[in-house]
């Protein structure tokens, strides 16, 4: 099985090139794959397929050509993927599978379609407009923070860090506990902390994030904006920009009155084959 490694900003994930939906994907697979020690390694799967090739884009393929099938480390599924779209978006061109028009390149994922734009080492794709609806608690454990939902195609609560705690002290080995009345499926959960001002940038904000299916990990792209979209309301701003410091590097954030765009590198690493039997050794 051939496949290549990427990541952005250490958001990491093992793309599979699979044009016609050929390949035998099951969550047993996907979860080896990901298994840091006896597979690959990584944050999730990018499994490269046509639209009209997979059941979950076949709607869309009049609007775009290729179908991002994302799936957690664990096996389970996800609607959207900000960092794993940017890092799509770069293998499409690096492969030759897409060519760079000037027009932003449209791919369809279970959360719609989106479209980038690249400028050398950046990546931005164009995504739903961040969506703030609800309030609702996170549980670390013995540490509650209320915090805030947001929907982003994906599910996300951004909590704010209480005076005096600071982001690196937080122990993320576990999952969050919230209330699964208010996240029947499971959320990303968002921990952040105040930035200095940044030049260019309406915003700044320090990042932690725990990922639903993925655990910790080092960048999220959708948790980016989500982050960005509750900063901004509670500046009292509808539009602008800000930039979102993860572990993994810097993402910049601008929200228009109708979109996202989330911006932020994307690297191809290696690629290779795999024997799928070797996984389960």
């Amino acid at each position: 099985m051939e496949f290549t490694k990427g990541h952005g900003t250490g958001n990491d994930f093992v793309i599979l090139p699979d044009p016609d939906g050929a390949l035998d994907l099951t969550p047993g697979l996907v979860a080896a794959l990901c298994d840091r020690r006896r597979g690959i390694g990584a944050d999730g799967v990018l499994r490269v397929v046509r639209s009209a090739k997979h059941p979950d884009g076949a709607a869309l393929a009049g609007e775009a050509e290729w179908f991002m099938d994302y799936w957690n480390a664990d096996g389970s599924f996800a609607e959207m993927c900000g960092n794993g779209a940017r890092v799509f978006v770069r293998y499409l061109l690096d492969t030759g599978l897409a060519t760079p028009t000037g027009a932003a390149l449209p791919v369809a994922t279970r959360a719609g379609v989106v479209r980038a734009r690249v400028e050398g080492d950046t990546v931005a794709v164009e995504m739903r407009r961040p969506r703030v609806y609800d309030a609702s608690t996170a549980t670390l454990g013995g540490l509650t923070l209320t915090g805030t939902a947001v929907d982003v195609g994906n599910p996300h609560l951004v909590c704010p860090l209480p005076g005096g705690l600071e982001l690196p002290e937080l122990d993320l080995t576990r999952a969050p506990q919230v209330d699964p009345a208010v996240f029947p499926a499971g959320v990303n959960v968002e921990f952040t902390a105040p930035g200095t001002p940044v030049e260019g940038a309406d915003g700044h904000v320090l990042m932690r994030v725990y990922e639903r299916g993925s655990a910790e990990t080092l960048s999220c792209g959708t948790g980016a904006c989500a982050v960005a979209a509750v900063a901004l309301h509670e500046a009292a701003r509808a539009t602008g920009v800000v930039a979102v410091d993860l572990p993994g590097g810097r993402l910049t954030v601008t929200v228009t009155d109708d979109s996202c765009w989330l911006a932020g590198p994307a690297v191809l690493v290696a690629t290779g084959q795999i024997t799928p039997e070797s996984l389960h050794a």
